[in-house]
């Protein structure tokens, strides 16, 4: 029983690990979009759960879900979304998120804090 507990923290470990070497480039833009890469260390890629793959057996990920990929440890602020697979090194992903996503996040702040109504004491 120890033994699969020290396995277990060990992969726990190791993982965490591979999630700190995750690099997130730059922000780059268009007219419409602002984007950015993520780079995922090798080994952490090959612990990616088989059905976040394409089943076409290519090695390459399907387009991922927020909720998928913040659980394999990519951490970003909101708005972004996964769009494509570069395929010659499936382990860059790249995102994408409209360049008026901050503008359009604050509008949304600003009228959920004017719109709020102050606690009624008792």
């Amino acid at each position: 029983m120890a033994a699969k507990d020290a396995k277990a923290q060990e992969a726990v470990r190791k993982l965490e690990e591979y999630i700190e070497k995750i690099h997130y480039s730059e922000r780059y833009s268009d007219d419409e979009y602002e984007y950015r890469h993520v780079i995922l260390p090798k080994p952490l890629f090959k612990m990616i759960p088989k059905q976040f793959f394409n089943p076409d057996n290519t090695g390459t990920l399907r387009l991922l879900t927020e909720e998928e990929w913040r659980g394999i440890g990519i951490t970003q602020s909101l708005g972004w979304e996964h769009y494509e697979v570069h395929a010659p090194e499936p382990h860059v992903l790249l995102f994408r998120r409209p360049k008026s996503f901050d503008q359009v996040q604050a509008a949304m702040n600003g009228r959920n804090a004017a719109g709020k109504q102050p606690a009624k004491r008792k």
